[in-house]
């Protein structure tokens, strides 16, 4: 090859590179942090990925404000933060068990057990925050699901059967544990808002099938009943805050106020009206 075919080749790559640059720099930027579209961006890339408590996060930043991914993320949000809740919940309860199962040390499984608990009434709160924000902003008689089927297994992981056993695991495991019942949560919770509670096979079948829409009347009942198993959480015998359990028993008579009247929803009235009556003489 002489100078000049050097040369050349030289200037081509000069230029190509010069295109690439300004292709680059003229083509879309990307969202800046801090903005709905970053947050919702996030949001995607963190459920596509099973990491639920940022998805969860990132679309709670969505729904702080009225935008055009708002009204995508209100109903997308209630369903992951009402499995993160009870995700958390089943935890703290395990360990629990595993205080009472270990009394030769039970003092790691009450730290993890008040941690888990912790992390469950800040879920449960943001759900009640955003079905409150969902009641008022929502009218439709369906209610779009744009998220997809969920990661995870309704199996409960082998490890937690070893800690209610009292059987303290290594870190790397209960990390893995809590991934693991965070994903099943929110599995768990995805089926319920569907109709298909306890059903992932018939869950998974309709979020294929793509543009999922319910029924506003289902959808509402079935955030009723996890309001209601919310509530449990702010109990006498576990965190003890009986405003927060009344609030969100009263969100939830609230939602069913707004559905005709069925079996299902005067049995779940009838449970939602006894704790609140334990509640009055608690």
């Amino acid at each position: 090859m002489n100078a000049a075919q050097i040369r050349r080749l030289f200037y081509y790559g000069v230029v190509a590179v010069g295109l690439l640059a300004t292709s680059c720099s003229t083509g879309p930027k990307p969202p800046k942090p801090g903005t709905p579209a970053f947050d919702w961006s996030a949001a995607v890339e963190a459920y596509r990925l099973g990491d639920y408590v940022r998805a969860g996060q990132m679309l709670a930043g969505v729904t702080r404000t009225d935008n055009e991914f708002t009204a995508r993320a209100l109903p997308w949000g209630l369903v992951v933060s009402s499995g993160l809740s009870q995700a958390f919940r089943e935890l703290g309860d395990r360990y629990e068990l595993g205080a009472r199962a270990n009394r030769g040390n039970p003092t790691p499984f009450r730290r993890q057990t008040t941690a888990a608990r912790g992390s469950a009434s800040g879920e449960a709160l943001q759900f009640a925050e955003t079905f409150h924000k969902f009641l008022e902003a929502n009218k439709d008689p369906n209610v779009a699901l744009v998220f997809k089927y969920p990661v995870g297994n309704v199996a409960e992981p082998p490890q937690l059967g070893k800690v209610g056993k009292g059987m303290l695991l290594p870190a790397a495991e209960m990390e893995s544990l809590q991934r693991a019942m965070l994903q099943r949560g929110v599995l768990m919770a995805a089926c319920l808002a569907v109709g298909a509670p306890g059903d992932p096979a018939k869950a998974l079948e309709l979020f294929n099938k793509g543009n999922v829409q319910v029924p506003r009347d289902a959808f509402l009942t079935a955030m009723a009943g996890s309001l209601y198993a919310e509530s449990e959480l702010f109990g006498r015998t576990k965190l003890d805050q009986p405003n927060r359990a009344k609030m969100l028993l009263t969100e939830a008579t609230e939602a069913l106020k707004l559905v005709p009247p069925t079996k299902q929803t005067k049995e779940l009235q009838k449970k939602i009206d006894g704790a609140l009556k334990k509640l009055k003489t608690s």
